[in-house]
């Protein structure tokens, strides 16, 4: 059963710095492209951040290009979201995603929120 993980969020300064974690099992960990998203309340999930496969090819939104760093871990099966320079606009719920064409894969966790609030 696959199963998508997050930490790490919690309640920072504008200007600081959280990093999310996202671990993940019951799949081909580096099989499958890992996204980060994230949902504010009374907006859509917006695609933040992602990291493909094997080659660790990374894209940005660009609301956070320059901020946030996306990475991964295969051997630890795990993807992470640094992100720094915080600011009161990334207040949202940020949710881990894995996607993989073939065999077919969608898989979401629950999410973790992070607040940047002074």
């Amino acid at each position: 059963q696959v199963h998508l993980v997050e930490s790490g969020g919690g309640l920072v300064q504008p200007g600081g710095s959280l990093r999310l974690s996202c671990a993940a099992s019951g799949f081909t960990f580096s099989s499958a492209v890992m996204r980060w998203y994230r949902q504010a309340p009374g907006k859509e999930r917006e695609l933040v951040a992602h990291i493909t496969s094997i080659g660790g090819s990374t894209n940005y939104a660009d609301s956070v290009r320059g901020r946030f760093t996306i990475s991964r871990d295969n051997g630890k099966n795990t993807v992470y979201l640094q992100m720094n320079s915080l600011k009161p606009e990334d207040t949202a719920v940020y949710y881990c995603n894995a996607l993989r064409h073939a065999p077919s894969l969608d898989e979401w966790g629950l999410g973790t929120q992070v607040t940047v609030s002074s």
